[in-house]
């Protein structure tokens, strides 16, 4: 846990990082597990906690882009076919901690490009989704969700906008319930081999449930705001270099 003179920081970090993830559809792990890394704290608390975040924040998230009519059923269920047991499976394999902070020191690249504008952007031309290729992006997302603890919603939706199969909002839609159900599937798996969740994570609970609500529903409506996106890459930026230089 952050010593106690720098959860007066990590807190409203943590909020941000909630509000601006559900804003866009996400749960928010990478950016959890991100300030946790910045934070120090160890990658077997990281795990479980960035997941159980990411329940909460993600199904926030579900329930507003839903709610405002902007979840596509055809786009969402290719992906899930393999990714569910996929998530099970990485949550399930033990990683050694020093192969798991450069994994997810790569991984965080993703939100940073994405957070940035540099992919990921919208276009207007929208294609038919390819079964084959949503089933093998599906596992591949959902294998690393569960093997960092992270619902993959990062990943996937990039992945979407790059290849034109959805427009902004249904992204964000499709990711967000990507996002709920791998991240329940990965925390069967670490249930499965025994977990110990710290009590510190109702506090952040808290604080995260506030940001994903009112990120998710500034964002299901309109909003903006390229300076806190900013921010958040930077923050994801120090974290990154730090799991990957840092033994």
């Amino acid at each position: 846990m952050p010593e106690q003179n720098l959860i007066y920081l990590f807190i409203p970090l943590l909020f941000v990082v909630a509000f601006l993830y559900s804003s866009v559809g996400h749960g928010g792990a990478s950016g959890y597990l991100a300030l946790m890394a910045i934070f120090s704290i160890a990658p077997s608390i990281m795990k479980s906690s960035a997941l159980i975040l990411n329940v909460l924040v993600s199904g926030i998230a579900f329930f507003q882009y839903y709610r405002c009519g902007h979840f596509n059923r055809k786009l969402f269920f290719p992906f899930i076919i393999t990714s569910i047991p996929a998530s099970f499976l990485g949550a399930y394999l033990t990683v050694d901690d020093l192969y798991y902070k450069k994994i997810l020191g790569v991984v965080l690249i993703f939100p940073i490009l994405r957070l940035t504008g540099l992919i990921g952007k919208e276009s207007s031309e929208l294609k038919e989704v390819q079964l084959g290729y949503a089933l093998v992006i599906g596992g591949i997302i959902g294998l690393l969700s569960g093997m960092l603890g992270i619902g993959g919603g990062i990943l996937l939706s990039p992945i979407i906008l790059l290849l034109h199969w959805g427009n902004m909002k249904q992204t964000a839609a499709v990711s967000a319930l990507f996002i709920l159900v791998n991240s329940i599937a990965g925390l069967g798996g670490l249930i499965s081999k025994g977990i110990t969740i710290d009590t510190t994570i109702y506090i952040w609970l808290g604080v995260a449930l506030i940001g994903g609500l009112a990120g998710s529903y500034y964002g299901s409506k309109k909003f903006e705001s390229k300076t806190l996106k900013l921010i958040l890459a930077g923050v994801l930026l120090i974290a990154g270099l730090k799991l990957l230089l840092v033994e």
